[in-house]
């Protein structure tokens, strides 16, 4: 039995986790923001924000964990909320629980980054391996924000090894029900696509990232890991899945749209972000096979 400390346990992939037939071999506490009945009874709840060392060192004091997975992250800000709240989740709440995890002598620090990190760049290989250099795009908040957060990580291994980290770059992440701004292509009635560029995803459903989530926080080896299935859906095959048409748009068309769009309110979009659907990451899986 380990006693597990999951940040950010009541978004999808934090439900999906605590519903794991194993999850229940282990001694969890569950902490979000947001306050929740879980359908796992077994776990207790706290309420943190990540942002807040204080209540953090608290939780972290009252419970010990010997492993944390740290969930909690923005990959959509809300309406309203800018780009300085995303970070205060991300770098800032990651920062926080890793010096919580210092202080209080946990052994295991387990964190979802993201594909994303590696950037959208056109040299970028397919598919990426781990060692390949993590250069998330300032332009995308969530890229840049999951860049800063491996920086930081990357000075800590050095400076604590005693802090075993499992470090899980995912790819898009789908389950029932699960909503995020890359499923939100998918309900159009037609999927947007750029003339020559099959825009390839890779995807990981939600109750195998929960697998992955408990491996890497009990016996997997420490290491960082691409997570993704194995090959990717360009827009071709994904609307032949969906059995819906293909819009297919120049790359100079779409950003001259963005740009007119973007400043009158018509669109949350600029121009760059064609550079998404342009220069997606394409995931190796093979290191975390084997």
């Amino acid at each position: 039995m380990t006693r597990i400390l999951i940040t950010g346990a009541a978004g999808h992939v934090g439900n999906a986790l605590l519903n794991h037939p194993a999850i229940g071999k282990h001694e969890i506490i569950a902490c979000d923001i947001q306050s929740k009945t879980f359908a796992n009874k077994d776990c207790e709840f706290r309420s943190m924000d990540v942002r807040d060392s204080d209540v953090i060192s608290d939780v972290f004091s009252e419970f010990k964990p010997e492993a944390v997975i740290h969930l909690a992250s923005i990959v959509t800000p809300p309406k309203g909320a800018g780009r300085q709240f995303a970070y205060d989740v991300d770098v800032t709440g990651t920062q926080n629980i890793v010096k919580a995890c210092l202080e209080h002598k946990v052994k295991r620090l387990v964190v979802t980054s993201s594909g994303a990190a590696y950037g959208y760049h056109p040299e970028n290989i397919k598919p990426l391996r781990e060692d390949e250099p993590i250069r998330g795009n300032y332009e995308f908040p969530y890229s840049h924000h999951k860049r800063l957060v491996e920086e930081m990580l990357d000075e800590v291994r050095a400076e604590h090894p005693e802090l075993e980290q499992v470090v899980l770059r995912v790819g898009t992440i789908l389950g029932d029900g699960l909503e995020n701004q890359i499923t939100a292509l998918f309900h159009k009635q037609r999927l947007l696509a750029l003339r020559g560029n099959e825009s390839p995803f890779v995807f990981i459903w939600e109750t195998d990232l929960a697998e992955i989530l408990l491996r890497a926080a009990t016996n997997a080896k420490p290491g960082i890991y691409n997570v993704a299935g194995d090959g990717a859906l360009g827009v071709t095959e994904l609307a032949s899945l969906l059995k819906k048409p293909v819009l297919r748009f120049p790359a100079w068309v779409l950003k001259a749209a963005l740009a007119i769009a973007s400043p009158l309110g018509l669109s949350r979009y600029g121009p760059e972000q064609v550079r998404f659907l342009q220069y997606r990451p394409v995931l190796d899986n093979s290191k975390l096979k084997a």
